[in-house]
């Protein structure tokens, strides 16, 4: 299966935590950037932030980064709200300490911070429907609610922003509509994502990584017994 994929250097936590199982002394800190984010939806671009945990640290002396995308949010109805952003952020980061922890690797839990975003942003979200995470349809699921899950995965053009230069980068994202007792809602996740001038070797590892995920993703759904027909990138 790809979940079981290992990068050298690591590319994931799930690498950090494989290696030091594997008893490689292993080092871990954590730097966040929210960064404004262009992106095109369909004939429509907007804007938006992501939310960014750059990993870095040493695996028996060899030094590695990789950093991984948390959330996205905007002020307006095409993705979860800023506010919201930062909740979800937070949700996947505190999954993932708890990864890092439980496979003997320290690292300080620092989150996003909700005053970032307050400072850019006065007004609330908007009513409507309802934004969960992945967890959240787990617990529902594991507390005997019916939840079923559709996938929809796209490479997504946009162009990020940071300290006065322009990236032009391809987001492997996945929006997941679902239905809880028979309530619809959704979920987004960023599963990957390379420069967009980048060689086919990068666009490869990224949907390997993004793959791999997905793979993870659908091994807790089918263990609390949630239907989501498997789809990949490698098949788009």
């Amino acid at each position: 299966m790809t979940g079981t994929l290992k990068h050298d250097p690591p590319l994931r936590v799930t690498d950090l935590v494989e290696r030091k199982r594997q008893g490689s002394t292993v080092t871990c800190q954590t730097a966040f950037e929210i960064l404004p984010v262009d992106f095109q939806h369909r004939t429509n671009p907007y804007r938006a932030h992501i939310f960014l945990c750059r990993y870095s640290g040493a695996i028996d002396g060899q030094a590695y980064t990789f950093r991984k995308c948390y959330a996205r949010g905007c002020p307006n109805n095409l993705c979860p709200h800023v506010f919201q952003a930062v909740q979800i952020a937070n949700r996947y980061l505190k999954r993932d300490y708890h990864k890092l922890k439980s496979g003997g690797i320290n690292v300080e839990e620092r989150l996003f911070e909700l005053a970032d975003m307050l400072l850019q942003f006065d007004q609330a979200p908007a009513p409507g429907t309802d934004v969960w995470t992945m967890p959240d349809l787990v617990a529902a699921a594991r507390a005997g609610r019916s939840v079923a899950v559709d996938a929809a995965l796209s490479f997504m053009s946009a162009v990020e922003h940071f300290d006065r230069q322009e990236r032009a980068q391809t987001f492997l994202t996945g929006r997941f509509a679902a239905r809880v007792d028979g309530v619809e809602c959704y979920c987004e996740r960023c599963f990957a994502c390379y420069p967009t001038d980048g060689d086919a070797g990068e666009r490869n590892r990224a949907i390997a990584i993004a793959d791999a995920r997905l793979d993870d993703l659908y091994a807790e759904f089918e263990e609390v017994s949630i239907a989501c027909p498997r789809q990949y990138f490698r098949s788009i």
